[in-house]
């Protein structure tokens, strides 16, 4: 173990986890987690991550970076009407979805026969409302949130990967300026067990969805990621383990783990290591790192409940950004099939729900009946 290893795991778990720990919030107030489920939430995913990298890596001798479900989080965020018991039984769907792909040889291909124009538009049309809700944060403080938009925006040009961190420190700085912040209660984590509850409506409008973002947003970009850096990525060991993580640490609140590709990058290139085939150590540390990054989960959530709404909106669209970039990207870059992206993106971002199933499988269906149309008009 170097310290070019144990640093790149710091900041690849920073980054992962200060970018976006607003949006897993925003999720598990959505659903109606309250305090102490919020926390078991973010320990239980934490610990699920650690575990499955360090087991991964150690398994396959590659290095293997886990992350959340970022576009899964801002599903559940974007969802309504679910309670976290009826939240927890999708997430379980979920996860054991992800793990009966790695188990099941058909299940897998159907799963890569989605449309990767379709899959990203579905991405895109989740990540949208979240961005545009920037504009609402920047009326209501307009000070602070263009001083992070200017933060974010000039640390971009020089260091891309550490530009929402740059804004989040910002946003901490002047958000919690003369609050008497060591005057706060701050208790260590416990997992809570929540009694799962398979509603029918929950199952196939947030577990169904929250399955096909997690593959087709993160889990296939992570193995894409993996062979881009000359490795071989563990495909069936990776999707039933993350699936089992998924499953298990879910009655303990946590939303799916997935193959991580943006904050992966961090952990890949030659500065981590000179030698290609020592450089899977890196999963241990990381895996360490989000050990720690879960045992002070109460104080980062207690902080962020105490941050002027304003700022959580700013750092969570912030956050978004990038990922949208690259979705909008890939689903109008086939000129045959804009059509059928730009049907699947304004059905999934309306937020409209019908039949108790949400606006994201409703923009899938949407989409892939304009794509077929759309192919069987063109022979």
């Amino acid at each position: 173990m170097t310290f070019s290893m144990v640093s790149a795991a710091v900041v690849a778990a920073l980054i992962g986890y200060g970018s976006t720990i607003a949006l897993v919030l925003s999720a598990a107030v959505a659903v109606g987690a309250n305090a102490a489920q919020a926390a078991s939430w973010v320990l239980a995913v934490c610990l699920a991550k650690a575990v499955g990298s360090a087991g991964l890596g150690l398994y396959a001798r590659v290095p293997v970076v886990l992350a959340w479900s970022t576009p899964g989080a801002a599903l559940i965020a974007a969802s309504s009407g679910y309670t976290i018991n009826q939240a927890v039984g999708a997430f379980i769907l979920a996860g054991g979805l992800i793990a009966l792909t790695g188990l099941v040889r058909p299940l897998e291909d159907l799963v890569a026969r989605i449309p990767e124009d379709i899959a990203s538009a579905l991405l895109a049309g989740v990540l949208l409302p979240f961005v545009l809700r920037l504009g609402g944060a920047v009326q209501a403080a307009p000070f602070t949130v263009l001083s992070m938009i200017a933060v974010f925006a000039l640390v971009r040009l020089g260091n891309p990967s550490v530009a929402v961190l740059a804004a989040l420190g910002l946003g901490l700085l002047l958000g919690l300026w003369g609050v008497p912040v060591f005057a706060l209660d701050f208790t260590m984590p416990a997992p809570l067990f929540i009694r799962p509850e398979f509603h029918l409506g929950a199952l196939i409008g947030l577990g169904i969805p929250l399955y096909l973002v997690t593959m087709a947003s993160q889990n296939l970009p992570g193995f894409a990621a993996l062979r881009a850096a000359g490795y071989e990525p563990p495909v069936r060991p990776a999707l039933i383990t993350t699936g089992g993580l998924s499953a298990v640490p879910a009655l303990f609140g946590a939303h799916p783990v997935s193959m991580a590709a943006i904050t992966a990058a961090i952990c890949l290139g030659d500065d981590v290591h000179p030698d290609h085939a020592e450089r899977w150590k890196v999963s241990l540390a990381y895996g360490g790192v989000w050990v720690l990054l879960g045992l002070f989960g109460p104080v980062v959530i207690a902080l962020m409940s105490i941050l002027p709404h304003p700022i959580v909106t700013c750092i969570i669209a912030l956050a978004l950004i990038g990922p949208l970039s690259g979705a909008l990207s890939t689903a109008f870059a086939f000129e045959r099939h804009r059509f059928a992206a730009t049907v699947t993106l304004i059905a999934t971002a309306s937020g409209v729900t019908f039949l108790g199933t949400s606006a994201a499988l409703w923009g899938l269906l949407a989409g892939l009946l304009f794509y077929a149309m759309e192919d069987m008009r063109r022979g």
